[in-house]
């Protein structure tokens, strides 16, 4: 097996890895910190499309995090990106947040719900019936479905939620339809991720705490990859895939000297 090229540039997952239920992970600031001073490209990634880069900023800035606008990519960025890419000045039904609507907006779409080009499922903590309902309609009648991440829930204070790839089911289930996932473990996150940052995928890295988000993303996208245990993902969990990651390690503190 050919040896990698030294590390050059960083890409983390945020929930899990960086942070754990509005709480830092020890070694995070340190990390960050580290990342900031040698100026090597970085970037903090999350599948979670609510917020926008200057919402999570000032987020993070809050659990004592200093991460750059510029160097938060998340999962509505990335939709935003693939269809620009595919239809530029296109047309959009949303189903989600400000984090959404933002970077759908920032590429000069048109938010409708009159015969749009695209349906867009994203997250949010109130999906309304009715808006469901529009959306199969509109799928139906000739608009493509496009979602933001297959994550089937996500974490809260009081427990698991369902997410986006769970109401994507119920959607696909009353259509036919399925939808195309621009987010992780899609490699497309990572690959435009990189573009933004101007960094190749042979001299980078992919931090996360999920097999079959972050881990396969990373190494989709022809990245090394280290999996954390600060998240979802146990050491016995890890065997159950047909992938490994690159190596893992108890938390990011154990990779504050990588950098």
């Amino acid at each position: 097996m050919a040896e990698r090229k030294p590390i050059e540039s960083w890409l983390t997952d945020m929930d899990g890895v960086l942070i754990h239920e509005g709480v830092p992970i020890p070694g995070a600031a340190e990390f960050i910190k580290r990342l900031r001073e040698s100026g090597r490209p970085f970037l903090v990634l999350t599948n979670n499309s609510i917020y926008t880069p200057r919402d999570l900023q000032a987020r993070l800035a809050r659990m004592g995090l200093d991460v750059p606008v510029d160097n938060i990519w998340t999962s509505a960025l990335a939709t935003a990106k693939f269809l620009e890419d595919q239809r530029p000045g296109g047309t959009a039904y949303v189903i989600g947040e400000a984090g959404m609507t933002t970077a759908l907006h920032d590429i000069g779409y048109i938010l409708t719900d009159h015969e749009p080009d695209y349906v867009v499922l994203g997250e949010t903590r109130t999906y309304s019936f009715e808006a469901l309902t529009r959306a199969i309609r509109l799928i139906n009648g000739g608009a493509r479905f496009i979602c933001t991440n297959p994550d089937e829930t996500g974490p809260s204070t009081e427990g698991p939620l369902p997410a986006t790839g769970a109401v994507a089911a119920l959607i696909t289930k009353a259509t036919g339809k399925a939808p195309y996932f621009a987010g992780k473990p899609n490699p497309l996150m990572m690959r435009t991720g990189l573009n933004a940052i101007g960094a190749h995928s042979e001299t980078s890295a992919m931090i996360g705490d999920r097999m079959d988000t972050d881990v396969l993303a990373g190494l989709e996208a022809g990245m090394e990859t280290f999996l954390v245990l600060t998240g979802v993902t146990t050491p016995d969990d890890v065997d159950r895939y047909p992938f490994r990651p690159s190596k893992i390690v108890a938390s990011i503190a154990d990779l504050i000297d990588r950098v």
